[in-house]
């Protein structure tokens, strides 16, 4: 089965856009885990405009607890820029897993994978001091990207697939998609070829996901943005229910 693990950037978004605590970060994100998503995704950006940097201490602290009583594990996922400020955070809070993403100033959200070798000077330090303290890697990459063998080379051990252009395809047209699906196919196929595991995020949903599910290879799929909006009308336990579902 394919992991789902749900970015919580929205709930922080929704709290900090009226100060408080409302809704309740923690508890929500708990209960996230309660219904069967297999993991938390952050992406704690230097803005703080979701997540702030005491929410890291906060889900780092619920993800440890919850793995202490239950023997269903559920993994930390932590995104950011390939920067000192991101590499301090991993370090600090050692999640299961760390992806590194390019990050533009002023960008609504991450729109582009890393290019390879052009990224390779800034990425090699920072994934070897990752891997150092036994963290897992995966570099944010765009369908028909080049150079993996480079990432494996690197130490990366998955990538994830940005996945916005085919959602944005199978919105207008679920047929369509299909030819743009082919070129993340063939990415994953290159990506196992050398060794790499896949994931995948941005913009997928209930429906899309059930071609882009069967993905070759594909081992989790993070999911903010269109799980949270799915959720406002359905509610959390059935919406992860019905992910859930589709990626079985």
């Amino acid at each position: 089965m394919v992991k789902l693990s749900v970015n919580v950037n929205k709930i922080a978004t929704l709290r900090n856009s009226r100060g408080g605590n409302h809704p309740n970060l923690k508890e929500l994100s708990e209960k996230i885990l309660q219904y069967g998503a297999h993991g938390l995704t952050i992406h704690p950006r230097e803005d703080q405009r979701h997540i702030r940097r005491e929410d890291i201490a906060v889900l780092k602290d619920l993800m440890v607890s919850w793995n202490e009583k239950s023997k269903d594990y559920k993994e930390f996922n932590i995104e950011g820029e390939a920067s000192q400020r991101f590499l301090d955070i991993v370090l600090q809070y050692k999640p299961d897993q760390a992806t590194l993403v390019p990050v533009k100033p002023g960008e609504i959200t991450s729109d582009h994978g890393f290019q390879f070798p052009k990224d390779k000077e800034i990425l090699a330090p920072i994934i070897a001091q990752i891997k150092k303290a036994g963290i897992r890697v995966a570099l944010f990459v765009e369908a028909g990207a080049s150079g993996l063998a480079l990432a494996k080379e690197m130490g990366a051990d998955r990538i994830e697939l940005y996945t916005g252009p085919f959602a944005e395809s199978y919105d207008k047209d679920p047929l369509k998609a299909k030819a743009i699906y082919t070129r993340y196919e063939y990415t994953a196929q290159e990506a196992n070829k050398v060794g790499l595991e896949v994931n995948a995020g941005h913009d997928l949903d209930h429906e899309n996901l059930v071609l882009f599910s069967k993905l070759p290879g594909l081992k989790e799929v993070s999911i903010g943005h269109r799980l949270v909006s799915t959720a406002l009308e359905w509610g959390f336990e059935k919406t992860i229910q019905e992910y859930l579902r589709v990626l079985t």
